[in-house]
């Protein structure tokens, strides 16, 4: 598999397919891989990246801190991850391109298209990321986290990511560097050292700012308002992708189409053929 560096971090990508370029933002939360297109969920009942290549030029990638990615101990927001994708889009060469973000992807896809919007020729949210519950689950992980960190010291942490293969959502203890922590040995030991309270900011801080709504999070409102890329939404219908998110986007975005339809419906048939026919119109 391919990698460049962005923004000193390694990244592992993948070129999929012909045709117009398509930059996915993986589902995932803080285990965003290039794999969950085709093993996770709806994402593989869909079959929805087997068909999109078939069409296009799939650009997929693990998210920094992700798979096979590197990752920089740092207050992570929305907007590193978005300077992720625009530094891919350089080093390929492309100009500009379709977007589709899935699950917490819609999170990063919205970041991206509202500070590079001459970037995005249209927006596929699918199953965004939100909610009460959602953001109630994230803060309460990150801070059991933080708690296991501090009473344990960050060796601790070292050694359960090492132990396990288990990622953040499943186990909170090895926190949001886990993939990272588990293939690159230096990191591993700078991260073991680093100081323990300076830490805990780190992940208070990033709680604050990545999980601040009961909706879809990332950008402002005010900013999605001004956002005049035509944009699908897609709804999803659980306790980490409420449908309330996929309509609050559906009121911000100007140009949005919503697609009103069940998580049951949505089958391979159903979704490759709207996803092709919104893309199409570009």
């Amino acid at each position: 598999m391919p990698s460049t560096v962005i923004d000193g971090i390694v990244t592992q990508y993948e070129t999929i397919g012909s045709g117009p370029p398509l930059l996915m933002f993986a589902p995932g939360g803080f285990n965003a891989t290039i794999d969950n297109w085709r093993g996770l969920g709806i994402y593989r009942r869909t079959a929805m990246l087997d068909h999109l290549k078939s069409h296009y030029t799939c650009i997929v990638f693990d998210r920094r801190e992700s798979g096979r990615s590197g990752g920089r101990l740092e207050r992570v927001g929305w907007t590193h991850y978005a300077k992720q994708g625009v530094g891919l889009l350089d080093h390929l060469g492309v100009e500009s391109a379709a977007v589709i973000g899935g699950c917490v992807g819609c999170s990063v896809a919205l970041t991206f298209a509202v500070s590079h919007r001459e970037r995005v020729t249209r927006l596929v949210l699918y199953s965004p990321a939100g909610g009460v519950k959602y953001r109630l689950t994230q803060r309460d992980r990150l801070a059991r986290h933080a708690a296991f960190a501090a009473d344990n010291g960050l060796s601790a942490v070292v050694g359960v990511a090492k132990g396990t293969e288990n990622a953040f959502g499943q186990d909170p203890r090895v926190g949001p560097w886990a993939s990272v922590i588990r293939h690159d040995d230096a990191f591993a030991e700078a991260f073991a050292r680093h100081d323990r309270d300076r830490y805990r900011w780190l992940i208070t801080g990033m709680a604050r700012v990545m999980f601040d709504r009961d909706t879809a999070p990332g950008p402002d409102p005010e900013d999605l308002l001004g956002l005049e890329i035509p944009a699908l939404v897609v709804p999803g219908q659980d306790n980490s992708h409420a449908t309330s998110a996929a309509r609050y986007l559906q009121e911000c975005l100007p140009r949005a189409e919503y697609w009103d339809i069940p998580v049951a419906e949505q089958t391979q048939t159903t979704v490759q053929r709207r996803l092709v026919d919104f893309l199409a119109q570009i």
